[in-house]
């Protein structure tokens, strides 16, 4: 069987980069936890704020599938990046759900996701790069500060939201699941004032895509 070429992996890494960002999202594995939810009648107000959040959530799943491919592409052994490849396709589904919740709500994705899927596939690469325990330091640092951020949007949703509520609900577990895998295969913990960085650089990314 024949071997991956570098020429392979540039072509699979392009492949994935314009389905994530530009294809129609992913049907995904799961159903969405808001499947049997009736979706509530919402004030005009409520529903940008609703769209807001969950453009920010799904922009999170756009730079998780770039950070994933990246550590990927960069793993130093076969095991971890069989690990970060199954973990960007549980992270399909998130996509996914937040897609079909944004149509639900009359909104769109960020404009600027090219941008943001480019910067988290370079971050991403430069993990891989350091090794992979700082590799999976990364992973479980991003991941412990996404379950915080999708806590925060299950205390400022419209209380009526449902729907958008269980979607945040189930990838919050995911997220927690996929931090204590990094974990269990080693993961070093990353420098505070890198773990700083991080939460400011995504505190910027999260006030420009609730509007853009």
């Amino acid at each position: 069987m024949r071997q991956p070429t570098l020429y392979d992996s540039v072509l699979t890494n392009l492949d994935q980069a314009l389905r994530v960002v530009l294809a129609p999202p992913p049907g995904g594995t799961a159903p969405s936890p808001a499947g049997a939810i009736e979706d509530a009648a919402l004030k005009e107000a409520e529903r940008r704020h609703a769209a807001g959040l969950m453009r920010i959530n799904h922009t999170g799943e756009v730079c998780a599938q770039a950070l994933y491919a990246g550590q990927a592409a960069t793993a130093r052994t076969s095991k971890v990046r069989t690990e970060m490849e199954q973990a960007a396709r549980e992270e399909e589904d998130h996509l996914a759900w937040c897609a079909e919740r944004l149509e639900e709500l009359d909104s769109r994705p960020s404009l600027l996701n090219p941008f943001w899927y480019v910067g988290s596939f370079s971050i991403g690469a430069a993990a891989g790069l350091a090794g992979d325990p700082w590799s999976l330091g990364f992973v479980e640092a991003t991941e412990r500060q996404v379950e915080a951020h999708l806590q925060d949007h299950l205390d400022t949703l419209p209380a009526a939201d449902e729907r958008s509520r269980a979607i945040i609900r189930q990838m919050a577990e995911d997220e927690a699941r996929h931090a204590d895998m990094a974990v269990e295969h080693g993961a070093r913990t990353l420098p505070e004032p890198v773990q700083r960085l991080m939460g400011l650089t995504a505190g910027v990314m999260k006030a420009i895509v609730y509007r853009v």
